[in-house]
């Protein structure tokens, strides 16, 4: 079964309301971030998960720590972001479903997820959180990895099928999984943006080809 809801910050949040840190990259972060809009892998779609923006993306600030950066939550529909659309995660729990913040917005509500890779993968420096039905429909003829259907997005229980799945897949810096239990959506990490943007592209790439052959064009 699914369990749903887009948008919705489902753990506990200590967010301090300041500016973010002076050397937040933003411009990396922002260009990988407009790519997946234009791609409509970020964004939103009248009718569709509640009719709100989906997707987020985020860069680990300073390699080997855990502190990220992350775009805020409820800015997929937007076409552009500035600095007043992200925050930075200082430290999370997941077993206790808790998370620190501070920025001028708070995290995603996908941010308890980025949290345990980044924890659990220390050469991990980038998530990418989509939603792609071509990649996610095709979960088992892409051998993906994923999560079980009956686990919500957003939850402790998603942290926790999140890192049981990091800790089977024997990954140190890169991978791709879907999440059955949230529509549509699809994680990908690497130890680089761009890593992480291609891992996307390559799977929704070998998707169309499918369905393609599939319909017989």
């Amino acid at each position: 079964m699914l369990n749903d809801r887009e948008g919705v910050i489902k753990y506990r949040l200590d967010h301090q309301y300041q500016a973010l840190p002076a050397d937040s990259d933003l411009p990396a972060i922002n260009a990988w971030r407009d790519i997946m809009y234009r791609l409509g892998l970020i964004g939103r779609i009248a009718g569709k998960y509640d009719g709100l923006g989906f997707g987020n993306i985020s860069s680990r600030r300073v390699p080997g720590e855990n502190g990220f950066l992350v775009s805020a939550t409820q800015t997929g529909d937007l076409p552009q972001l500035g600095p007043e659309h992200y925050a930075w995660v200082m430290a999370a729990s997941p077993q206790q479903n808790r998370l620190q913040s501070l920025g001028p917005a708070q995290p995603s509500s996908e941010a308890l997820t980025h949290a345990v890779i980044y924890q659990l993968l220390p050469r991990v420096q980038a998530v990418i959180h989509v939603h792609c039905p071509e990649i996610w429909h095709n979960t088992a003829n892409l051998q993906l990895a994923h999560t079980a259907a009956q686990v919500p997005y957003g939850t402790p229980e998603m942290a926790d099928a999140v890192a049981t799945l990091l800790r089977n897949s024997g990954s140190v810096d890169h991978g791709i999984f879907a999440m059955l239990g949230h529509l549509d959506g699809v994680v990908a990490y690497g130890a680089s943006l761009q890593q992480a943007a291609e891992l996307l592209i390559a799977r929704l790439a070998m998707a169309l080809a499918l369905e393609q052959n599939q319909s017989g064009r």
